[in-house]
């Protein structure tokens, strides 16, 4: 938990920004895996973190901007729950921490709400995404789960991603400590994977460090030899030499701040030359795509050089024909690099998402595409001091995609399908790191994790 003063002043500020109506801030609540009292580990909201800092379940928060109060909602723990979960630190205590002075039963808040409704007083609430959420809004709001999200305040949702997008001194602490748990992950994952351990193997001693370092991991662990799935489960399956693993794994710290890393390696101790060079044209783009994050540059224009980098690369593999700069007009690129080059990072691995990229990756000039691989990049608005986001490129080769525009002969004058034939198999390589963009360009946050093929390569003996 931050001071109290942050936590005041956040709220002081959303206030402004709002200006009229009433705030209903809804936190998490547990939820059961097999049966109620066996939960899942528990998050909160992290809206409801920002504003309020409690991190416990079964809360929820109102600021009411007409009448100048702010409340927060929820239950004292019973006889029956500190026999269980032994005492703690009361409600009302832990509120007076983060400087709110009132906490009213949860029960309280139905009837809350109901007499601002009579009072016509506008309610303002976010886009609701667990289900949970769904039902309150249609008990408490009487507004139907499938209209929830269209009904979320528009107002409440710009003033939030205006705060939330540009991150103080002590956030940018917390998430460095956060980025530097997840680069001893991906130490780790470098030094110590081996032939004939598992996906699941590996990943599991990863998470552990997260763990151990007082927080967890910010996403489910991405770790494959199959890099040209983006989103995979890990598997019990053994890797075997001559392969390369992906791993995409990061920390949340204690407070909830997240890192968002990945890494690319042999499963030997060494790169095929094939590897190598495709690894090579990734580590350009990155670097060439990190040199350009600077204050005012538009990351859709980012994203846009680091795809003529990777078209650039697989020109000179022989697969791509032509001027890259005018195949990457045709969306050439997206054969090879389908998703985004980056997104905002903060509270959330996926800064804000549950707001709506349009609202956190764009602006209303600037709207978010729809084709494909451009609707899949998060942020394409221009970069401002105080952001922090991933710089993630990587070359894909999917055999059902190749095998589908090979069947359309799609962008043929730009593409060698016969060439490409000989990659169908290759799978994938990305690379990522976290930055915070400053007044005069970028820094890369965290301490020094190899990324060079001879570094790389290096920790692998």
């Amino acid at each position: 938990m931050f001071s109290r003063s942050t936590y005041l002043n956040r709220r002081q500020a959303l206030k402004q920004k709002v200006g009229s109506g009433l705030i209903l801030l809804l936190g998490n609540e547990d939820t059961g895996m097999n049966y109620r009292d066996n939960v899942y580990p528990f998050r909160q909201d992290s809206t409801f973190l920002y504003y309020f800092g409690l991190d416990a379940p079964s809360l929820h928060a109102v600021i009411d901007l007409d009448n100048d109060t702010e409340i927060i909602f929820g239950d004292e723990l019973t006889i029956d729950d500190i026999v269980w979960t032994g005492p703690k630190e009361s409600l009302i205590d832990k509120a007076e921490k983060v400087g709110v002075a009132k906490v009213r039963p949860s029960d309280a808040l139905a009837g809350f709400l109901k007499n601002a409704l009579e009072n016509k007083q506008t309610v303002h609430f976010l886009p609701p995404y667990r289900d949970e959420h769904y039902l309150k809004l249609q008990e408490w709001l009487h507004i139907f789960p499938a209209e929830a999200g269209q009904k979320a305040s528009v107002p409440l949702i710009k003033a939030i991603v205006g705060m939330r997008s540009y991150k103080s001194e002590e956030e940018v602490t917390e998430i460095e400590k956060a980025v530097n748990t997840s680069i001893d992950m991906h130490l780790d994952f470098m030094r110590n994977t081996r032939t004939g351990m598992t996906e699941k193997e590996i990943a599991g001693k990863l998470q552990s460090i997260a763990i151990a370092q007082g927080g967890d991991i910010s996403y489910p662990i991405i770790l494959t030899v199959n890099g040209e799935i983006l989103h995979p489960h890990v598997r019990d399956m053994p890797i075997r030499d001559g392969q390369m693993a992906l791993c995409d794994a990061g920390a949340e710290t204690a407070m909830r701040y997240c890192g968002d890393l990945t890494r690319t390696i042999p499963v030997g101790k060494t790169f095929t030359t094939l590897q190598k060079e495709m690894y090579e044209i990734v580590l350009q783009a990155q670097e060439a795509a990190i040199a350009a994050c600077k204050p005012g540059v538009l990351f859709k224009d980012v994203h846009k050089l680091a795809s003529t980098k990777l078209v650039e690369g697989m020109k000179q593999m022989g697969v791509v024909k032509g001027d890259p700069a005018e195949a990457v007009a045709h969306d050439v690129h997206t054969l090879f690099f389908q998703c985004g080059l980056g997104h905002m990072m903060g509270l959330d691995v996926h800064d804000m998402e549950n707001l709506g990229e349009q609202y956190v990756g764009y602006t209303d000039d600037l709207q978010k595409g729809t084709a494909f691989g451009w609707k899949s990049l998060r942020l394409g608005r221009a970069l401002e001091p105080g952001f922090v986001l991933t710089v993630e490129p990587g070359l894909y080769l999917i055999p059902t995609l190749i095998d589908r525009w090979k069947a359309e002969n799609k962008l043929s004058q730009f593409i060698d399908y016969d060439k490409l034939e000989l990659f169908r198999d290759f799978t994938g390589i990305r690379i990522e790191d976290n930055l915070l963009i400053t007044e005069t360009g970028n820094r890369v946050l965290g301490k020094e994790l190899a990324k060079s093929v001879r570094d790389v390569e290096g920790l692998r003996g």
